[in-house]
């Protein structure tokens, strides 16, 4: 994928499924939510496997240790083995291992994948920071961890033990709504310190590394629903994306995305690897998708036409996209995506 600003989604004259070798599958709002298999995933995902598409599960969720994530798809009707899991917990393993000795002791803030990920780079995880620890890392413990592990973190940092970060993501899906994550446990022992960590996960280079040599995707297709860790995460990589409006994205927030968070694709849900993209071509002084035209007036974004909703979403992402350039669009979308029903 070219790093040049992109100004509308992309069309394949192909399924996804055949372009692409390998999905790199975000898990929370891509293919379950609240822990339960959001509708056509199972479907979809057994369709690409039997294409030949390799599946990769991709999370920034650092609590949970693969063997435990694909016990779960497993259950859900998704066969998959722990290698085909990648965690923040074990990007930031690799990075710790790369700046401390072998066996090095690592304080641990975060849960049991945390702990596995470091045995498994030949890192030794302790629980104080009275046990003479050589770094730090942080990762999400769940709802239950105790707030005094904060404070045994904030008693390193400020000795000045390196610190690390699987991520930085400031909430976290639940089934009974959006609960604080890493990101904001992170955010308690910088202000108790004045530090910075290192971070791991999407959207920055360690995790996709970590993805790469684990996977061996030549060519991969990052498929999530955050804009600001998995679409931004394919940029970094020089990959291309495919959004599913299953997750936190919705239709405001796709329109003014800058150009690091712009899909290549964008699809209602994992039916979307099964199948062609749509092109959004030039018409007049706007873009059309289907039976939509798209134009970015002087205040909002207008909408003619009709069809099917996504190919107007996408004929309205051409047109603010391109208003915008390498910007944000501040273009009112409102009237438009009601139309759609977005």
């Amino acid at each position: 994928m070219s790093q040049s600003v992109r100004t509308r989604p992309e069309g394949s004259g192909r399924p996804l499924s055949e372009a692409y070798d390998t999905a790199l599958l975000d898990l929370d709002g891509v293919v379950y939510a609240g822990g339960e298999a959001i509708a056509h995933a199972v479907d979809s995902l057994a369709v690409a496997r039997g294409e030949g598409m390799h599946l990769a599960y991709v999370t920034n969720n650092a609590l949970r240790t693969p063997d435990t994530v694909a016990g779960h798809l497993t259950e859900l009707g998704i066969p998959t083995a722990a290698g085909d899991v990648i965690t923040s917990a074990q990007a930031v393993a690799r990075l710790i291992s790369e700046q401390v000795p072998a066996g090095a002791k690592v304080l641990v803030i975060g849960g049991e994948g945390l702990r596995v990920a470091l045995r498994e780079r030949g890192l030794t995880p302790v629980e104080s920071a009275d046990d003479d620890p050589v770094a730090v890392v942080q990762g999400y413990g769940g709802p239950d961890l105790a707030w005094g592990r904060f404070a045994e973190a904030s008693y390193a940092v400020a000795r000045g033990v390196p610190w690390f970060a699987s991520n930085t993501d400031l909430t976290i899906p639940s089934g009974r709504g959006i609960a604080p994550g890493n990101g904001a446990a992170v955010e308690v022992v910088r202000i108790a310190t004045g530090a910075e960590p290192q971070v791991a996960g999407k959207p920055l280079p360690p995790m996709h590394k970590e993805t790469i040599l684990r996977t061996g995707a030549e060519r991969p297709l990052v498929v999530g629903d955050r804009l600001d860790t998995d679409i931004e995460g394919a940029f970094n990589g020089e990959v291309d994306s495919l959004l599913v409006l299953t997750g936190v994205t919705d239709g405001a927030q796709l329109l003014a995305a800058p150009p690091q968070h712009r899909p290549t694709y964008v699809d209602a849900d994992l039916r979307g690897l099964l199948t062609g993209q749509p092109e959004v071509t030039e018409a007049g002084d706007g873009f059309r998708c289907g039976g939509w035209t798209a134009t970015a007036g002087a205040e909002r974004l207008e909408l003619t036409g009709d069809g099917e909703p996504l190919d107007g979403l996408r004929a309205l992402c051409a047109a603010a996209w391109t208003a915008a350039g390498d910007g944000a669009c501040a273009l009112d979308g409102g009237k438009a995506l009601a139309r759609l029903g977005l």
